[in-house]
């Protein structure tokens, strides 16, 4: 069962750090080296001096990105930059949004907290994707010299009623006491809720529910780690056995879930006549004349609607869309597949498309030899336009239903299968390890 606590976060203190927008940033794996310049220029308090430092060539042991990292974090705690809540509490955590590619506006509610870490055999935190040692390792050395949890893992539970929205709603309507529009003009509130017994409420009705990491597996994954190296140091450390969440719930109409296209380059001797005819052992091919981002995604959209479906773009104009075969014997060209897995339309896109049409092997697609990800569609077709690849493979969303299945049945999905937007923004809380007032 899911164990949730509240906890004193850690925060930045407007009086000493300035504007919230100058501090806070995007999730550290969304940082590339653009964004952490201009995060370094907003504010010697910004965030990401603390989860995406700046590496030197004179680094050493005693002087690194992980002990700069963890010096600016004390510095602020001791010059009042970063203070803690007086009591633990429970931080409803709202999003409001503009869906990409569209003029449509929604809202995405959750909450923060603790949860005590489980394994996944444990059968209570469930995984949708498959992870990569590099980022875990980065993470787990930034956790053991800060011991402090600045990111979010976004958490899915299924409360269809909305028992526990209500109940923190109730609490904690029209209060919030940080609010933020981050740089793609999303509008991101924090409140508290310390009601004992709206807490009380809220940790039992919890405890019933099951857990399906929507995003953060390298968080959770990190955290699992840091309480492995705690345990091993044969002393229980009882903070390290939680790590923050925000949950938010399954049903929830605020839930926007992007598709992340493929672009393929580099690939010896492609040829579109060839894929086409590859293709066909799969998918009705259908040519389309090049239409523009937004009449190509509703086309797209339309064809998912039938089943499985996905585009493909090259050169001088050439488009095709492509529809699974009704006939095709799905169960034979994927025998190692499981049945839930079988008709996602990324799954469908890698071992039948890339691997099977194109010859491009898993291996491959793990190091990115001849393939790169790609969130906006008008992006991956610009990519082709200018020869910066040879062909977009373009997709369709993934539906949260299918990744809360196959999370439940052990199943991970394909990377990249899913981008739930916008992303949970990194410092508007935090859990300190070490904070002396309790956890």
């Amino acid at each position: 069962m899911a164990e949730i606590l509240p906890f004193r976060t850690l925060r930045y203190n407007p009086a000493k750090a300035g504007e919230l927008g100058n501090v806070i940033t995007q999730p550290y794996d969304k940082i590339n080296a653009a964004m952490q310049a201009r995060y370094y220029d907003l504010s010697p308090y910004n965030l990401v001096r603390i989860i995406r430092g700046r590496q030197s060539a004179e680094d050493a042991p005693e002087d690194n990105v992980y002990t700069r990292a963890a010096r600016a974090l004390r510095d602020w705690i001791e010059t009042g930059v970063l203070v803690s809540d007086p009591e633990p509490a429970i931080y409803p955590y709202y999003q409001e949004y503009n869906v990409p590619g569209t003029e449509q506006t929604k809202q995405r509610r959750g909450f923060v907290a603790l949860c005590q870490l489980e394994d996944y055999a444990a059968r209570v935190v469930h995984r949708h994707e498959e992870t990569l040692s590099g980022p875990k390792a980065d993470r787990l050395e930034l956790l053991k010299a800060t011991r402090a949890h600045f990111g979010q893992i976004f958490m899915l539970y299924s409360d269809a009623e909305r028992e526990i929205e209500q109940t923190l709603e109730a609490d904690t309507a029209g209060k919030s006491f940080a609010a933020v529009t981050d740089e793609y003009g999303s509008r991101h509130l924090l409140g508290r809720c310390a009601a004992p017994a709206t807490i009380g409420h809220i940790v039992s009705a919890m405890r019933e529910r099951k857990l399906v990491i929507a995003d953060g597996h390298h968080r959770y994954e990190t955290a699992l780690a840091y309480r492995a190296f705690c345990r091993d140091r044969g002393k229980r450390d009882d903070r390290a056995e939680y790590v923050m969440m925000t949950f938010i719930r399954k049903e929830s109409e605020g839930l926007t879930i992007l598709p992340t296209h493929r672009v393929v380059h580099g690939l010896p001797g492609f040829d579109w006549s060839a894929l086409e005819a590859g293709a066909k052992r799969f998918f009705e091919w259908e040519t389309v004349e090049p239409l523009g981002g937004e009449h190509l995604r509703s086309r797209l959209a339309e064809a998912g609607r039938q089943g499985p479906a996905l585009a493909a773009y090259a050169s001088a104009g050439k488009l095709a869309l492509l529809r699974l075969r009704a006939a095709l014997d799905l169960p034979g060209a994927l025998p190692d597949v499981a049945p839930g897995l079988r008709r996602l339309d990324a799954v469908i896109l890698h071992r039948l498309l890339l691997e099977q049409v194109l010859g491009i092997n898993p291996q491959a697609v793990r190091e990115e030899k001849n393939l790169r990800y790609v969130r906006e569609l008008d992006e991956a077709l610009l990519q082709v336009d200018r020869r910066h690849a040879q062909l977009a493979l373009l997709m369709n969303p993934t539906p949260v239903e299918a990744v809360w299945e196959n999370a439940l049945e052990g199943q991970p999905l394909p990377q990249k299968s899913t981008d739930f937007y916008p992303k949970l923004l990194s410092g508007l809380a935090a859990y300190w390890l070490d904070n002396p007032a309790g956890m």
